[in-house]
């Protein structure tokens, strides 16, 4: 089945920015991720579909190979050409098309045209080759991201064949020169007046072949399993932070290197608290008694209940600093605070009694019991002059 345009993927046009990129993503993979469709197929498929494609339009790079050669940007093929990207995907050589025109015959001899005119050279791709790098995507709570916590996740990935070590071949036997190329990698169609290069079918590019390819594997030195993988998360971290766990990508090639796993993580919003940077921000609400006498109240952090000094006269939107109570920065560099903001309530449901002695309240007040409305009636005066 032939791939959905990464754009229409993630329900945006080509000509949108990185913030429409990730709120688009962030939206709908929140929808499709496995943690809340358990079992279902459908939404697994999606959400992976939904990270490959913002996994590649998110990368500058990747985008602008893209938009230029839409899928065949990422064709493996052109990846062992190239190096690829660490993320797993390849990019597609431009002038492939020219190699394949221009290339030489198979079976023996030099490199082709296009080689010989532009100075290049096909690289070896029989040696160990390192395993594709891996992404996950991790929610978690709000506190484990402040506090730090350890996550165990489950991974289905291609991992090195343990009987053979990820080299495809039984014990004792190695490899033999592929027959059907001559060792090149390559073989020649003509068609018409043109003879044109393609990968050969039986060694894939590599040129040898396994004598005895491995019974568990069937000489692909690497079978898919799932596996689970601790992830420590420090204190601190904040949403999109992108963790590495060295090796735990996917296995590598005829004995190469295992790739890395890269979780990124999504940071689930607090009911009480708000993140600014190593800040924390929080409302509290107290009465209107607190406000005018002052008071000593208890109010949340993150680490348990502390308790502050209510100033008599304190005004709504009054903020209250606690130090070293806020985020611990994810790099070392100290912690940051809590800012407490005041909200005085208004009393609701008076009774009469209640009413009569705030009323009586009231007409006992001058200008100088209000000093806030006094000045604020004072600069609204200038207004109408």
């Amino acid at each position: 089945m032939a791939k959905r345009d990464y754009y229409e993927v993630l329900g945006v046009g080509r000509t949108s920015t990185d913030d429409d990129l990730k709120k688009a993503y962030r939206k709908l993979a929140v929808k499709f991720h496995p943690d809340k469709n358990p079992g279902d197929k459908h939404a697994e498929e999606k959400f992976k579909e939904l990270s490959e494609a913002y996994e590649a339009l998110s990368d500058p790079q990747k985008r602008a190979a893209y938009d230029q050669y839409g899928h065949g940007a990422f064709d493996p093929r052109a990846r062992a050409r190239s190096g690829g990207f660490s993320s797993g995907g390849g990019f597609h050589d431009p002038f492939e098309v020219f190699r394949e025109v221009f290339g030489g015959g198979g079976g023996g001899g030099g490199g082709s045209i296009f080689d010989e005119l532009f100075g290049g050279g096909r690289q070896d791709p029989t040696g160990p080759e390192r395993g594709a790098d891996l992404r996950y995507d991790l929610e978690i709570a709000f506190d484990e991201a402040v506090l730090g916590c350890e996550k165990e996740v489950s991974v289905s990935k291609l991992d090195g064949c343990e009987k053979c070590h990820g080299t495809g071949a039984e014990h004792g036997s190695g490899t033999k020169l592929c027959q059907t190329c001559g060792g090149r990698g390559r073989v020649v169609m003509s068609r018409g007046i043109f003879s044109i290069q393609q990968t050969c079918p039986r060694c894939e590019g590599g040129g040898r072949v396994i004598e005895k390819p491995c019974k568990e594997c069937k000489g692909a030195g690497r079978k898919e399993r799932a596996s689970k993988i601790k992830i420590k998360i420090p204190p601190g971290v904040d949403n999109g932070i992108r963790l590495r766990s060295a090796g735990n990508g996917e296995g590598g090639v005829r004995g190469g290197s295992p790739g890395d796993l890269h979780v990124v993580l999504h940071v689930k919003e607090h009911e009480i608290f708000e993140r600014e940077g190593d800040d924390l921000h929080c409302e509290v609400p107290i009465s209107f008694v607190q406000a005018a006498l002052g008071a000593e109240i208890e109010v949340p952090t993150m680490a348990g209940p502390a308790r502050i000094e209510i100033p008599a006269g304190t005004q709504g939107g009054a903020r209250f600093r606690l130090k070293a109570k806020g985020v611990k920065n994810v790099q070392g560099h100290g912690t940051g605070d809590l800012i407490v903001h005041a909200t005085v309530e208004v009393p609701t449901h008076l009774n009469a009694e209640q009413k009569a002695k705030l009323a009586e309240f009231g007409a006992s007040c001058d200008e100088n019991v209000n000093p806030v409305s006094k000045s604020f009636f004072a600069r609204a005066k200038n207004l109408f002059r």
